[in-house]
């Protein structure tokens, strides 16, 4: 659930908008540099560029995270993490100090709490730059992925994740995701997403990316990023295709390690290059580096985004790709296990990074910086090519123009019945059928009056109002039967599976919910011990479709690819024949006890006839 106080920010009228926008506009004319289209000319980009100091600079280069809901009066606990993480107190300051180029926000540094809240902060970040001796707008960023990774919740639209759109097989699906996502983070003053992820998720042990990807065929994966790319780009929102140059072969997460990819050149060629060439044929506005080692491409044990060969070399000069090109987090440990937080952000920009995303240092990465071009190891020159880049996007999406949105902006467009609904539409056809032996599914609203909905509440992205459990018992009930929920977690006790199974014994069916169930997992145990009772068990895989390789015994299999609102509800729909089921696995499912073999193919899913059971 999110916080949905907006503090003391006050919200500005549309007047005082406008005003402070034609201000913005004034000042830059008064410079010499008219912005009256969202595109500027390069000459007039680099003649701003001459005018700033190599300090601002350095600083339009960084992409930083900051605590709390306001630019200038956040709550004392984010006054505190500020000063101890960045030593300023507040998102002005650190615009002050650093003339950072941009923000990026997270819903655990208090960002984003509801819609209007937000526009606030962002109106109050983009004052706070605006304001300076050559203040530039700042691009706000956020990865909201939709599915298991979305920083701005409800409210606003949540849609299903990638490899859910993978499973509905729709491009027009795709790019309607992008272009009302994107709608809804610009009117929020949001004008980067770091979205699609153009990873090939060939991996089932992958534990970082998984249902982040549409999945398994490159092919496909390739035309679902670059619909969606369109779609941002209608709504006017920087899309970024990550993480380059594919992280979707590895059974290591980058946040704590660091990665091998054992692709030999072709295999790259041919499976991780294809979504990028897509995004980047689409006219992505931004590719986002990941943090692992591609001995192929690269031999020099250097992380992908300390690398030149492969970010100049290849996403530069063999794939034409001239946009701005981000890091991941720098304060991930894939990169920092080779190299100290002080000369990662100076490899970076040497190997062609644009911009250096939320360092662990900011402090120190800066000066960093500052120092290799004043000694001489990185020319003012190379950090010029990166800022017309940078500014080149500011100025395409309109912030040197309209950096500022309103609150009436916010009230049309964010969350709005149009919007909810064509979430609800799409993910009616992702939600995938994998078994239903003797047809169990549908249920029956005669037979199967009473459900008992347990399983796992693993922790709750943005894009559910409580615990999965309770959202597909409410949902279930909506649809006309009565279904009480008891959670049962990812690693069900002994004492905890007897409550369930007492509990199953009252019901009339029983639904699970599963959530990456291994050979080992007591979730096997329970859902054995309710088809022990008798009573008809139908599973719905929260997360990863490969559950259900674990669990043979169950007669009905549900893929919903997240636990979020929108997708659970689609689940339920399905479970009470209200949808018939169209989805189809995006990837293969291998066998529990032979992974080599295949159980369920790439593009399996089940349906049913057309008609609603009473």
């Amino acid at each position: 659930m999110h916080d949905t106080s907006t503090g003391n920010t006050a919200k500005p009228s549309r007047r005082t908008v406008l005003a402070a926008t034609a201000g913005v506009t004034a000042a830059l004319t008064a410079t010499g540099h008219s912005y009256a289209a969202d595109t500027a000319d390069d000459g007039r980009l680099r003649s701003l560029i001459s005018r700033m100091t190599l300090e601002e600079k350095v600083g339009q280069l960084f992409v930083m995270r900051v605590y709390g809901h306001s630019a200038t009066a956040p709550d004392q606990a984010d006054i505190d993490a500020n000063l101890k993480e960045i030593g300023v107190r507040t998102a002005a300051e650190l615009v002050a100090r650093y003339r950072v180029g941009g923000i990026i926000y997270f819903a655990w540094a208090h960002n984003t709490r509801e819609p209007h809240q937000i526009a606030d902060l962002s109106n109050g970040i983009q004052k706070a730059s605006l304001d300076l001796p050559r203040g530039l707008p700042v691009l706000i960023s956020t990865d909201q992925e939709h599915g298991i990774v979305a920083r701005v919740g409800k409210p606003a639209t949540l849609f299903p994740g990638a490899m859910a759109i993978g499973a509905g097989r729709s491009r027009s699906d795709a790019r309607t995701l992008g272009r009302i996502a994107g709608r809804e983070l610009r009117a929020m003053g949001i004008r980067q997403d770091y979205s699609p992820v153009a990873d090939v998720n060939v991996n089932p042990a992958n534990p970082v990316i998984g249902v982040r990807s549409f999945g398994a065929d490159p092919k496909a994966v390739a035309a679902l990023v670059a619909a969606e790319v369109a779609g941002y780009e209608r709504s006017g929102v920087a899309a970024t295709a990550k993480h380059f140059p594919g992280h979707g072969d590895t059974a290591v997460d980058s946040h704590t390690g660091f990665p091998v990819i054992t692709h030999s050149r072709e295999l790259w060629e041919k499976l991780d290059a294809v979504p990028f060439r897509a995004a980047i044929a689409a006219g992505i506005d931004s590719i986002m580096t990941a943090h692992l080692m591609v001995p192929a491409l690269d031999d020099s044990g250097d992380p992908a985004t300390l690398s030149r060969p492969i970010l100049t070399g290849i996403l530069r000069e063999q794939l034409g790709y001239d946009g701005v090109v981000v890091t991941d987090s720098l304060g991930m440990e894939g990169v920092r296990t080779k190299y100290g937080d002080d000369r990662v952000p100076v490899l970076a920009l040497k190997a062609g990074v644009d911009q250096l995303l939320n360092p662990p240092n900011l402090d120190l990465a800066w000066k960093a910086v500052l120092t290799a071009v004043r000694d001489g190891e990185l020319t003012e020159a190379r950090l010029d090519a990166s800022i017309l880049r940078i500014l080149r996007l500011k100025a395409r999406l309109g912030l040197f123009r309209a950096p500022y949105v309103g609150q009436d902006g916010v009230d049309r467009t964010v969350g709005v019945r149009a919007h909810l609904k064509e979430a609800d539409r799409i993910a009616d056809r992702t939600t995938t059928l994998l078994v239903n032996e003797g047809g169990l599914l549908p249920l029956s609203r005669r037979r199967h009056a009473r459900i008992l909905v347990v399983g796992a509440d693993p922790a709750s992205p943005s894009g559910t109002t409580g615990p999965p459990t309770g959202v597909l018992a409410a949902a279930l009930t909506a649809l006309g039967f009565t279904a009480t929920a008891l959670s049962t977690g990812t690693s069900p006790s002994a004492a905890t599976i007897a409550r369930a199974v007492a509990a199953a014994r009252d019901a009339d069916a029983v639904v699970v919910g599963t959530y990456n169930v291994t050979a080992g997992s007591s979730q096997k145990t329970l859902v054995r011990e309710l088809l022990a009772t008798g009573r008809p068990v139908v599973a719905v895989a929260v997360r990863n479709p490969y559950d259900v390789a674990q669990l043979p015994e169950v007669k009905a299999y549900l893929a919903s690819y997240s636990w979020t609102d929108v997708e659970l509800r689609a689940a339920a729909r399905v479970i009470a024949g209200r949808v018939v089921p169209r989805g189809k696995l995006p990837v293969p499912v291998p066998r529990a006890d032979d992974p080599a073999r295949v159980l369920f193919p790439l593009g399996h899913g089940l349906t049913y006839p057309a008609r609603r059971r009473t």
